[in-house]
């Protein structure tokens, strides 16, 4: 069974930084891709991206190039989502999951609040 924490998560004025992290039992790093979503008040879940299990290459969607970046430790089998030049449209609960990009996300924590304040 894989569990995942994610921590980081708080209140930030706009322009700030964070950094969040998922911290995973089992062996999750190398074994599943692993993703960061975020879900705002009334809109549906969204990735915000990922990193691949194989090559650790990580994607962004186009809204936070630029601003984020994932990265992961293996050793400490925690990935990192380094949030910078945060806007309030960033504000919403951030997940961690662990699965298949593409296809089945298996696995999720129980997400971090990231409130964005302009």
């Amino acid at each position: 069974q894989v569990q995942l924490v994610e921590s980081g998560g708080g209140l930030v004025q706009a322009g700030g930084s964070l950094r969040l992290s998922c911290a995973a039992s089992g062996r999750t790093s190398n074994y599943y891709d692993m993703g960061w979503f975020r879900q705002a008040p009334g809109k549906e879940r969204e990735l915000v991206g990922s990193i691949s299990r194989t090559e650790g290459s990580a994607r962004l969607v186009d809204s936070v190039k630029g601003r984020f970046t994932i990265s992961k430790d293996n050793g400490k089998n925690t990935v990192y989502l380094q949030m910078n030049a945060l806007k309030p449209e960033d504000t919403a609960v951030y997940y961690c999951a662990a699965g298949l990009l593409g296809g089945t996300w298996y696995y999720w924590g129980q997400g971090t609040q990231v409130t964005i304040s302009s």
